[in-house]
C-alpha cells in the first residue's frame, strides 16, 4: 500500500482520522453515547483547550447526523436559531391552501323534418352548455426563528451540540438553556462543550437545570496515550524512528494531543523521502521543538504584555533584578514566578508572586484587577478558539485555560522580554535557563524539563 502524505495523517486542530485514540480504558465514548439513550440531561463536555473535547464529541455525534453550532460565531440569539433552521432545512413561514368549485350544465334537443322531391327524412339536433367556478384561499403563518427551530428539533429528534459554549454571553446562555430545557426533559440529546471552570454555566444561568446536567470531564493525556499518535501515524507515511524518539515527543507534549500532532507533522514535513527514513538525530528533534515553539505562545504573550492602547505612558515599576517594566509586564512576571501546578489563581496567589518579583510597593487590588480584566479581553479577541486566560472579576479569579500558556510563563523570564533585546543581552538571559528548571504541565504536577522543547521555547525567541 502506498504511503500517505504527512498532511493527511497528522492534522493538529482537525479530526485525526488515522491517529484517533479512543482512550478505551476511560470509557469516554461510552459515557458520551448515553446522551442518545433518552438520558433527559444536558451533557457538558469539559477539558482544557486542545485536549480532544471536540474530537471525541464529533466521533460520537458526527456533524452529518447532528446539528453543530460554534459558540464563537454566534452573534446573537436570532443567529443561533437560524443556524438550526438552516441545518434542518426548516422554515419560519408555513402556508395552507384550500379550493372550492361549482359546476352547471344546460342541455337542449330539437327535431326537424324535410320533404324533397326524391327523399323524405327526419333528424334530431342537440346542444349543451357547461360552466364551472372555482375559488381558492391561502393562509400564511409565520413564527419566530426560536419557535420554528425548537419545533424542528422536536420533529427531527436530531442531537444538538454547542461547541465553545463559554463564548456565548451570559444572557444568551440563559435564554438558550431555558428554551432547550423542555426538549432535554423529553429526551433530546443536547451537548455543550466548554472549558473546565465554565462547566456549570448552564446551572448559573438557569437554576432549574440543577440535577439535570451530566458533566463529562476529559482528563489530561498520559504519555502512553500520546505515544499512540506517532506509533500509528509514522508507519502510514513510511517513516521509521529509533526507540525512545516517541517517548521524547510525549514528554514534551505537555499532555496535549494537539501539540503531539504538531510535533509529528513537523517531523513528517522534514522527511522528504518517505521510503524507510529513520529519525535518529536528536538535533532534528531540537529543530522540530524550536520550530513548533516559535509558532505558539509568543504572539499572545506580546499582546498581553503591551496591554490596551492608551494616551499616556504607564508608570514604570522596578523589578528586583533592576529592570523597569509597566504594570502589565509586572503581572506577567508574577505569573512567571508562580509555583507550578496552579491553573486557577486566586488574587492572593498572584499578589504574593508579584511581591516576590517587585522591588517597590506592589499595585493595589483594583489596579491588578483592572489589568487582568484587560488581559482577559485581549485574550478573548485573539484569533484562537478559546482565550488563553479568563478573569472572573466578581470572584477575583484568574483561569489559565491553555496548556501552551502554562508552559511559557513557567520558564522563568518569559519570552516577551527577549524580543527587543540586543543579541548580547539575549545570550545572557538565555544562559540562565537550565534543563533542570521546573515547568507547569497540563497534569498540574511538578516535573523536570527533560530535554529540549521547553528550552527551545526560550531559545527560539
Amino acid at each position: 500500500m502506498a504511503n500517505l502524505k504527512y498532511s493527511e495523517v497528522f492534522v493538529p486542530g482537525g479530526f485525526p482520522r488515522h491517529t484517533y485514540n479512543p482512550r478505551e480504558p476511560l470509557l469516554l465514548e461510552t459515557k458520551l453515547s448515553e446522551v442518545r439513550e433518552n438520558l433527559c440531561k444536558l451533557v457538558t463536555v469539559t477539558g482544557h483547550t486542545k485536549s480532544g473535547k471536540t474530537v471525541l464529541t464529533r466521533k460520537v455525534l458526527p456533524t452529518e447526523s447532528s446539528v453543530w453550532i460554534d459558540g464563537g460565531v454566534v452573534a446573537d440569539e436570532q443567529d443561533f436559531w437560524s443556524i438550526i433552521l438552516e441545518r434542518l432545512v426548516a422554515f419560519q413561514e408555513t402556508s395552507e391552501g384550500s379550493e372550492d368549485g361549482a359546476a352547471s350544465k344546460i342541455e337542449g334537443k330539437a327535431s326537424a323534418g324535410a320533404n324533397f322531391l326524391v327523399a323524405k327524412g327526419e333528424g334530431e339536433l342537440g346542444a349543451a352548455y357547461e360552466s364551472q367556478r372555482t375559488s381558492s384561499r391561502e393562509q400564511t403563518r409565520k413564527v419566530s426563528s426560536r419557535v420554528a427551530a425548537l419545533q424542528a428539533l422536536r420533529n427531527n429528534r436530531v442531537p444538538l451540540v454547542i461547541d465553545d459554549f463559554h463564548y456565548l454571553p451570559k444572557d444568551l446562555q440563559g435564554s438558550i438553556v431555558r428554551a432547550l430545557k423542555p426538549l432535554v426533559f423529553d429526551g433530546l440529546a443536547v451537548v455543550v462543550i466548554a472549558i473546565p471552570h465554565r462547566r456549570y454555566d448552564a446551572v448559573k444561568v438557569e437554576k432549574e437545570m440543577t440535577g439535570r446536567i451530566l458533566s463529562l470531564a476529559i482528563p489530561v493525556w498520559a504519555e502512553e496515550e500520546l505515544i499512540f499518535i506517532p506509533e500509528q501515524g509514522f508507519p502510514l507515511i513510511g517513516l521509521k524512528v529509533e526507540p525512545g524518539i516517541n517517548q521524547q515527543l510525549a514528554e514534551q507534549a505537555i499532555g496535549s494531543p494537539h501539540l503531539m500532532q504538531e510535533f509529528c507533522r513537523a517531523i513528517g514535513k522534514r522527511s522528504k523521502d518517505q521510503d524507510g527514513i529513520a529519525v535518529t538525530d536528536h538535533e532534528v528533534l531540537k529543530e522540530v521543538f524550536r520550530e513548533v515553539a516559535d509558532t505558539i505562545g509568543r504572539p499572545i504573550f506580546e499582546k498581553l504584555a503591551r496591554g490596551p492602547r492608551q494616551r499616556t505612558d504607564r508608570v514604570r515599576r522596578q523589578l528586583k533584578d533592576g529592570r523597569e517594566v509597566d504594570i502589565y509586564e509586572l503581572v506577567l512576571h508574577g505569573l512567571a514566578h508562580l509555583k507550578p501546578g496552579l491553573v486557577t489563581l486566586e488574587y492572593e496567589d498572584l499578589r504574593a508572586a508579584i511581591r516576590e518579583v517587585s522591588a517597590v510597593q506592589i499595585p493595589q487590588l483594583h489596579e491588578v484587577a483592572r489589568v487582568l480584566k484587560h488581559m482577559a479581553t485581549i485574550a478573548a479577541t485573539d484569533q484562537s478558539s478559546t482565550p488563553v486566560i479568563d478573569f472572573e472579576e466578581t470572584d477575583k479569579k484568574l483561569h489559565v485555560t491553555d496548556p501552551f500558556f502554562c508552559v511559557l510563563p513557567a520558564l522563568g523570564r518569559s519570552t516577551w522580554q527577549l524580543k527587543n533585546r540586543c543579541p548580547r543581552q539575549r545570550k545572557s538571559v538565555k544562559s540562565k535557563y537550565t534543563l533542570g528548571q521546573t515547568l507547569v504541565t497540563a497534569k498540574s504536577k511538578i516535573t523536570r524539563i527533560k530535554p529540549m522543547f521547553s528550552k527551545c521555547l526560550v531559545k527560539c525567541h
